[in-house]
C-alpha cells in the first residue's frame, strides 16, 4: 500500500492528468460516433468532443465559472470561517479537554472515544490535539498511555465521518455529490444536511465500538505500563478558561432557544408555504446558521479568556483560520474543470448509462450494490487519502450511475464516507500518521510503522464491519439519512 500509494500523483496533479485524458477521450470517441440514449427523456446524445472549436471555447470561457461555482468552495469557506475562530480562541480544544478530564475514571475511555469522534469539528487539527490528549488522560488514571492514544487516534479517524453536528465534511461531501448528479439530473441538490440522520445515530454505535475494542482487545495486548510517569501531564483549564466554557455554553443554549423561537409559529418564515420544514428556508439556510452559532460562541469565549480584545481581532483569527484552506482551494480549481469537462462531453453520462445496464443485466441493482461499493471505496481508499479528492474522482461515474438505478445520491454519498472513514487510521498514506508514530514514540521509544498500524487494525475491522451492517439495516428499513432523504429517488 505504502510503495503504490507513494507513486501516485499529488491529488491536484492527478485531477489534471484526469482532465487531459477526459480531453483525449471525448476527441476519440467523438470520432467514431459514440452515442448514449438519455433514459429519463429517451433522446439520443452524443460524445461533445473537447478537441475542437466549441470544446476549446468551452474549456477557456467557462474555467472561472466552473471554479467559482463549484458547490463546495463557497460552503467550506464559509463553515470554515466560524469553525476556525472557535478553533484559534481555543474553545473547541478547550472543550474536549474539559470533556476528558471531567470524566469520571470508569468513563474515560468513553469520554476520549466521544470527543474523538466529534472532534472533526475541527477538522485536521483533531488529529494534532486529540490523541496526545488522550495518553495523557489514560495515564493521569494509571492505564497504558498508548490505548488511550491508539482510542483517541482512531476515533478522530475512523470515525471521521460520523458527528453530532453539520461540519465541514458534510459541506465538502454534499457539494461534490450535487456537481456529480448534475450530470444527469440538474434539479437534485444535495445538501450539507443530507447525511445528518444517518451520522448522529452513528455516533453512539461507534463510540461503544470503540470503546470495546480499545478495552477489551487493545489495552490487555498492551498490557501494564512500565514506563515512568511523566511530567508533561493534562494541564487543568484555568479558572478564565472555564469562565469562557460557561459563558460559551449559555451562549449556545440561548442562540438555539432563539432558533427554536423563530421556528416555532406556524407562519415562520423559516418554514415552507405548506408550513412544513422539508424543504424549507431553515435547511436552505443551515450554512450561515452554522456559520453564526460558532462566530457567536466563539466571540463570546474569546472574550472571557481575553484571545478577542477588540472587533479587529475577530476578522485577523477567521483569516488565519482561512489561511489553512489554501491546499483545498487549489485542489477544488483542478477538481472543478475535471468534473465540468466529464460533464460536457458527456462521458459521465454514458459510462452512468452502461454501468446501471451492467448491473442490472448481473441482478447487482438491490441494497448489494451498495455494500459493494463500499468495498470498492475502501480498496481506493487505502492508495488515496483525500476525503474530498477520492470522492471528486468516483462521484462522477457513481453517483449518477446509481440514481439511474433509483437511488438517492444522499445514500451513495452516506456508503462513500463509512469506508473511507473507517480507512483512515490504517493506511500510511495518511499525513497524520507519522505524527501519531512520535507520540506513540514517546512512550515506547521502539515502536515502529507496524506497532501503530497493528493497534489501529482492530479499529478499522470493526468500524467497517459494524458501520456497514448499521447502514444495511438503516436502508431495508426505509429510514431517511437527512431531512427527506429516503432510500431511494421515488417511489
Amino acid at each position: 500500500m505504502e510503495r503504490v500509494g507513494n507513486k501516485l500523483p499529488h491529488p491536484v496533479m492527478l485531477f489534471i492528468y484526469l482532465a487531459v485524458l477526459v480531453i483525449l477521450l471525448s476527441w476519440i470517441m467523438s470520432l467514431v460516433g459514440v452515442t448514449v440514449e438519455e433514459p429519463t427523456s429517451g433522446e439520443t446524445v452524443a460524445i461533445e468532443s473537447l478537441i475542437s472549436g466549441d470544446g476549446l471555447e468551452y474549456m477557456l470561457t467557462s474555467a472561472v465559472d466552473n471554479f467559482v461555482q463549484f458547490p463546495p468552495l463557497g460552503t467550506v469557506l464559509t463553515i470554515v470561517l466560524g469553525v476556525g475562530l472557535a478553533q484559534q480562541t481555543g474553545l473547541l480544544e478547550a472543550a474536549m479537554k474539559r470533556l476528558m478530564t471531567s470524566a469520571p475514571r470508569r468513563l474515560i475511555t468513553w469520554a476520549v472515544v466521544f470527543v474523538g469522534i466529534i472532534g472533526n469539528l475541527a477538522a485536521d487539527a483533531a488529529f494534532i490535539i486529540i490523541p496526545p490528549l488522550a495518553a495523557l488522560a489514560f495515564l493521569a488514571v494509571r492505564r497504558h498511555p498508548l490505548a488511550g492514544l491508539a482510542a483517541g487516534f482512531a476515533a478522530t479517524g475512523a470515525g471521521y465521518a460520523a458527528n453530532l453536528f453539520i461540519t465541514s465534511n458534510d459541506a465538502l461531501a454534499s457539494g461534490i455529490s450535487t456537481k456529480a448528479v448534475e450530470l444527469v439530473a440538474e434539479d437534485v441538490v444535495v445538501s450539507p444536511i443530507s447525511n445528518w440522520y444517518f451520522m448522529v445515530a452513528s455516533v453512539p454505535l461507534l463510540v461503544v465500538v470503540g470503546v470495546l475494542i480499545t478495552e477489551r482487545v487493545v489495552e490487555p495486548r498492551l498490557g501494564r505500563y512500565e514506563g515512568e510517569a511523566r511530567a508533561d501531564s493534562m494541564e487543568e483549564l484555568s479558572g478564565r478558561e472555564n469562565r469562557g466554557l460557561r459563558n460559551a455554553l449559555l451562549t449556545a443554549v440561548l442562540y438555539f432557544v432563539l432558533l427554536f423561537a423563530a421556528v416555532f409559529p406556524a407562519g415562520s418564515p423559516l418554514r415552507n408555504e405548506e408550513g412544513g420544514l422539508v424543504p424549507s428556508p431553515l435547511l436552505s439556510g443551515v450554512v450561515p446558521l452554522i456559520f453564526l452559532f460558532f462566530v457567536v460562541v466563539a466571540v463570546v469565549y474569546g472574550l472571557t479568556v481575553g484571545v478577542i480584545s477588540s472587533s479587529a481581532d475577530v476578522p485577523k483569527l477567521m483569516a488565519e483560520a482561512i489561511s489553512r484552506m489554501a491546499g483545498f482551494i487549489v485542489l477544488v480549481f483542478a477538481a472543478a474543470q475535471f468534473l465540468a469537462y466529464f460533464g460536457y462531453s458527456n462521458l459521465g453520462l454514458w459510462i452512468s448509462v452502461n454501468g446501471a445496464a451492467l448491473l442490472e443485466n448481473i441482478g447487482l441493482t438491490g441494497v448489494s450494490a451498495l455494500i459493494g461499493f463500499i468495498v470498492v471505496t475502501t480498496a481506493l481508499a487505502f492508495v488515496i487519502f483525500s476525503t474530498s479528492g477520492l470522492w471528486a474522482l468516483m462521484a462522477p461515474i457513481f453517483v449518477p450511475l446509481f440514481y439511474f438505478l433509483d437511488y438517492n445520491p444522499a445514500y451513495v454519498q452516506a456508503a462513500y464516507r463509512i469506508a473511507d472513514s473507517s480507512t483512515n487510521v490504517l493506511t500510511p498514506l495518511n499525513p497524520y500518521v507519522p505524527l501519531v508514530l512520535g507520540f506513540i514514540q514517546t512512550y515506547d521509544p521502539s515502536a515502529k510503522l507496524g506497532t501503530l498500524l497493528s493497534l489501529m487494525l482492530p479499529y478499522t475491522i470493526a468500524f467497517l464491519i459494524v458501520w456497514t451492517a448499521f447502514f444495511l439495516i438503516w436502508a431495508l428499513i426505509g429510514l431517511p439519512v437527512g431531512p427527506g432523504e429516503s432510500l431511494y429517488v421515488s417511489p
